[in-house]
């Protein structure tokens, strides 16, 4: 049994120091108020879900969790989907017509970004 690097032997181990530091006498009240604060955080947890499925009405029950989980990030797998993928084609014209106004941007002395003039610092070395 382990979980997150936590085996049973550990897990015993911590239970006994806690039992001799903490002494028999206050080990059941923080016993009782470990379990609350474990059932409140359960009960939080519940209460999150069940207002996200009042809110995302019947998508909620639809959304793939386990491909949204981080722990499956592998940057390494991301990169080589992407690099499979073929780019959707351009249509057809469209980069003769991306060419035809640079050519003329750059002829008439124009700065080739059509949203306006080109901006600088006049604060700048």
């Amino acid at each position: 049994m382990s979980l997150a690097g936590i085996t049973l032997d550990k897990l015993l181990i911590i239970a006994i120091l806690a039992a001799v530091l903490i002494g028999p006498e206050r080990l059941p009240l923080l016993a009782e108020k470990l379990g609350g604060l474990v059932r409140g955080l359960r009960d939080l947890a519940g209460g999150a879900r069940e207002r996200m499925r009042e809110e995302m009405g019947p998508e909620f029950d639809e959304v793939d969790w386990k491909k949204l989980d981080p722990r499956q990030y592998d940057p390494r797998r991301i990169v080589m989907d992407a690099l499979k993928d073929d780019p959707a084609p351009a249509p057809p014209g469209a980069f003769e017509a991306a060419a035809s106004q640079a050519a003329v941007a750059t002829v008439a002395g124009l700065p080739s970004r059509a949203s306006g003039p080109m901006r600088f610092d006049d604060e700048a070395t």
